[in-house]
């Protein structure tokens, strides 16, 4: 890893800093033990991404706000005509047991999707541990590799390269090598349920 890469922690105490709150007090506000807030910020502990959606939640940022540089207030309305260029050397990189997250183009507010590369490692789902569960929906296309997708509702599926999915993040899932790949390249974007429209008679 680069000295100068960006990680979830530098992320966090950043947020922290901003916000001029004590360690105590993140952890207060979003209910993260203190202990486990300090091992993520000196790059000792990392979350999933479904721990990242509730921590925005507790501490009242949008998913596709919390890696965002910009320390203006987000406009509560969307302002048209963005781009962002999104460079693996300006990407948030957060690392978890089962996959290496490498969020892009985190300097835009306000983004209705969250765009991901995802490098997946575990190769079992007996390794992977509990299916993942957040709100919202997710997108997802196989780069390089083969994976296998399990998923809570559904027999698993396999996807080669060139091949895509789109489910309900709320779902349990979860994604795998398929046999014979030590690791699968993904790009995913993922949706907040703030961003779904409502869902007739419901």
């Amino acid at each position: 890893m680069s000295r100068d890469e960006k990680t979830l922690g530098a992320v966090l105490t950043k947020l922290r800093t901003r916000n001029g709150w004590t360690l105590k007090e993140m952890s207060q506000r979003s209910g993260i033990p203190m202990s486990t807030l300090s091992k993520v910020e000196h790059g000792r502990l990392s979350l999933t991404y479904d721990k990242l959606q509730k921590l925005g939640e507790r501490l009242d940022i949008r998913m596709a706000d919390l890696f965002a540089e910009d320390e203006r207030e987000a406009s509560p309305v969307p302002i048209m005509g963005r781009r962002s260029i999104g460079t693996m050397e300006s990407a948030v990189r957060v690392d978890t047991p089962n996959y290496e997250y490498r969020y892009v183009c985190t300097e835009l507010r306000n983004k209705r999707m969250v765009p991901v590369l995802t490098r997946v490692h575990v190769r079992s789902i007996a390794d992977f541990g509990d299916l993942v569960r957040h709100p919202g929906e997710e997108f997802i296309y196989v780069v390089k590799g083969a994976l296998i997708v399990h998923t809570e509702f559904y027999d698993p599926v396999r996807l080669d390269e060139g091949q895509s999915l789109y489910i309900d993040s709320g779902m349990g899932h979860a994604y795998i090598c398929a046999e014979g790949y030590d690791e699968v390249l993904l790009l995913g974007v993922m949706s907040s349920a703030e961003e779904l429209p409502p869902i007739r008679g419901a």
